[in-house]
């Protein structure tokens, strides 16, 4: 039997979905938005009501009947902290998905929640999240950051990251949950994160916390320099956080994020932007090696996934450093809305159970 998914993934101006009968598309779209009218409808969770018509138009459009749904499956956002899986949507999740205080914000991925919630109640079918970017599986030994008032958080591309090393596991014929891998998210930011036995134990941070540097983002900086620049007057902390978030990195060195460019103007003789790229590959590289050290050396494999494991120059960079650990397996993609999709499927056939919030 062919269970039949919608997915939703929300972005700040637009919103992806996907429905697929298992692991088979049946049809994708964006959903552009303009941010004009997106503003007069409010704060960011006042959107969704205008948000789900619209995915409900997109469906008739393709012929999707709603009743035809099995599920409906949204992106997770800022939840509280939780081991990964597929969470049944309920009122307490809704509830800290409308409550920015414990992130300092609301993202519009917070939005997956509300909309598939919405559609699947008048459905009388089941509404999930999988792996949001809070999942928190650390051991207590690597939450310690050096002062007791900051504690090292786990926030990373756990949606593909979790989805991708399932995918290798079937590959290479072994268990998710018996198997020790070190992945690498390639992106705007990147995750880097040691699994032990299906459980991520140990990530850089993707957002602004420690590891390399990425096309956007600053990466680990010496705290001394980072002090002299938040105090020297030429940034109030809201400009110098969007600058080490997203304007950093390749965009702060290069004036672009675009991996593709980066590589045009290293075929064009750039050997400023070449010695970008190869940091970039050269710190990737040293925190998967720091990744082994948390494993005890125990990797059955390393894979690279995101959209930057497209650019063979890049995964070869990081695979001739890091080759010695374990076999390096690239699987390049962000691949959200299969994800999406999978998780809420193997909750539907009885090979997983739903995780309650």
């Amino acid at each position: 039997m062919e269970y039949r998914v919608l997915a939703i993934n929300p972005g700040s101006t637009s919103t992806k979905i996907a429905v697929f009968d298992d692991d088979k598309e049946l049809f994708s779209k964006t959903l552009r938005h303009n941010p004009q009218d997106l503003d007069k409808l409010g704060g960011l969770l006042d959107q969704y009501d205008f948000r789900k018509n619209l995915v409900l138009e997109a469906l008739q459009e393709n012929n999707v009947a709603p009743e035809s749904l099995k599920a409906v499956v949204g992106r997770g956002g800022l939840v509280r902290p939780l081991h990964g899986g597929t969470y049944t949507v309920n009122e307490k999740m809704l509830a800290d998905l409308k409550d920015p205080s414990r992130w300092g914000r609301i993202h519009a991925s917070n939005l997956g929640a509300f909309i598939s919630n919405s559609i699947a109640a008048k459905l009388d079918i089941p509404a999930f999240i999988v792996d949001p970017v809070t999942v928190d599986e650390f051991e207590d030994i690597a939450r310690i950051s050096g002062i007791p008032e900051i504690e090292r958080k786990s926030l990373f591309h756990a949606l593909n990251i979790r989805y991708t090393a399932r995918k290798l596991v079937k590959e290479l014929g072994v268990k998710f949950e018996e198997t020790n891998m070190i992945a690498a998210h390639m992106g705007g930011g990147i995750s880097i994160v040691a699994i032990k036995k299906g459980k991520v134990i140990d990530v850089n941070n993707a957002l602004l916390g420690m590891g390399p540097f990425s096309p956007q983002r600053a990466g680990a900086l010496p705290i001394g320099d980072l002090l002299d620049l938040a105090y020297s007057g030429k940034y109030t902390k809201k400009e110098l956080a969007t600058y080490l978030a997203k304007n950093a990195g390749w965009m702060a060195y290069l004036k672009t994020d675009d991996g593709i460019e980066v590589n045009k103007r290293i075929e064009n003789g750039d050997g400023h932007a070449k010695l970008l790229r190869d940091a970039m590959c050269y710190q990737i590289a040293k925190e998967i090696a720091a990744c082994a050290a948390v494993l005890e050396g125990d990797v059955q494999a390393i894979f690279l996934t995101g959209g930057l494991a497209y650019g063979k120059p890049i995964t070869d960079g990081i695979t001739k450093r890091v080759k010695f650990i374990a076999s390096v397996h690239v699987l390049p993609g962000e691949n959200e809305m299969e994800a999406l999709s999978a998780g809420a499927v193997r909750i539907l056939k009885g090979q997983e159970q739903p995780k309650p919030y």
